[in-house]
């Protein structure tokens, strides 16, 4: 497909993907999972994890595998990769933990055998991306890339398309030999969503490059760091700012406060996220993407000054 092929070169030029890289579609996040787990994760992955979206990719590749370990580390915490021992081919990361608003800042540095699995659902397309330390990265388009849901983005580094090929699995509709083969003619190996991707190649003719994207989502993220630091009823969540996602804002407050607060945002046409999991009741999320607007910044910060 012709507008296939330009929306995958598109996309890696405006998010600074290297030319030998390999962009596929998939149909979502979790879809991606299941690749990641049957083509790649056989021989065992391991998973850090510090949230509930972490968590389940453990849980649904153990079903497949049933061998996931999950490492599970604090808010206030970076992952400790000196646990990560030589036999561990698949290390797996959520790069911004979308249930509680953390970060992953760095990423390990592997040997040639291991691969790096990144679920970057709500940071590609807001934050940059090391390309040189990343093996298979993923995303839904519903976050950061401001789409409808029901497709999923890809990416493989040279050293995963390698592996990949060496592991030869090939038994399932969407085994990487068989996306690999047809993306490599940039066709797609089942009905796609046609008009997703054509949506998506829109959004990549218009968005600016990830490195203007990126800084103007950082310094959006402070002004709401600078306007929760002086507001009484809700508080970050996590409270190290470095361990804090530039792209969602998780806050936590009294129970009711904060479906006053949700209530009223909503009466002004902004929908704030429920808290996720754990923290249900007691905490919000505020999405910090690149389709938000400047106007709708001001909207939502003026509804919280009035209370």
């Amino acid at each position: 497909m012709v507008f296939c092929q330009k929306t995958i070169l598109l996309f890696k030029e405006k998010m600074a993907i290297p030319n030998d890289y390999l962009v596929v579609f998939t149909s979502s996040a979790t879809e991606s999972w299941e690749i990641i787990a049957q083509s790649f994760g056989r021989a065992g992955s391991l998973h850090f994890s510090n949230g509930a979206f972490g968590n389940k990719w453990a849980e649904y590749t153990q079903k497949i595998t049933q061998k996931a370990q999950l490492i599970e580390f604090g808010l206030e915490e970076s992952p400790n990769f000196d646990q990560i021992k030589p036999e561990n081919s698949l290390v797996c990361l959520t790069h911004c933990e979308t249930s509680n608003g953390c970060f992953i800042q760095n990423f390990p540095q592997l040997t040639e055998n291991q691969l790096l699995a990144i679920d970057a659902t709500s940071s590609l397309g807001g934050i940059n991306i090391d390309w040189q330390k990343s093996d298979i990265v993923f995303a839904s388009v519903q976050k950061c890339l401001g789409l409808p849901s029901g497709l999923a983005v890809m990416v493989f580094s040279p050293k995963a398309i390698q592996i990949g090929r060496q592991i030869a699995e090939n038994q399932h509709y969407n085994s990487f030999l068989f996306l690999e083969k047809n993306f490599l003619n940039f066709q797609t190996p089942y009905t796609p969503n046609i008009l997703g991707i054509f949506l998506l190649q829109k959004v990549m003719e218009i968005v600016p490059k990830i490195e203007q994207t990126a800084q103007k989502l950082v310094e959006r993220k402070q002004m709401y760091e600078s306007f929760f630091e002086k507001y009484a009823h809700l508080q970050f969540l996590c409270k190290t700012p470095i361990f804090r996602s530039p792209t969602v804002l998780c806050l936590e407050g009294n129970a009711v406060f904060i479906e006053k607060i949700k209530d009223l945002a909503l009466k002004k046409g902004i929908l704030l996220g429920n808290g996720y999991g754990t923290w249900q009741k007691n905490t919000l999320r505020i999405a910090n993407f690149p389709s938000h607007t400047e106007e709708e910044l001001t909207i939502l910060l003026k509804t919280l000054q009035n209370l």
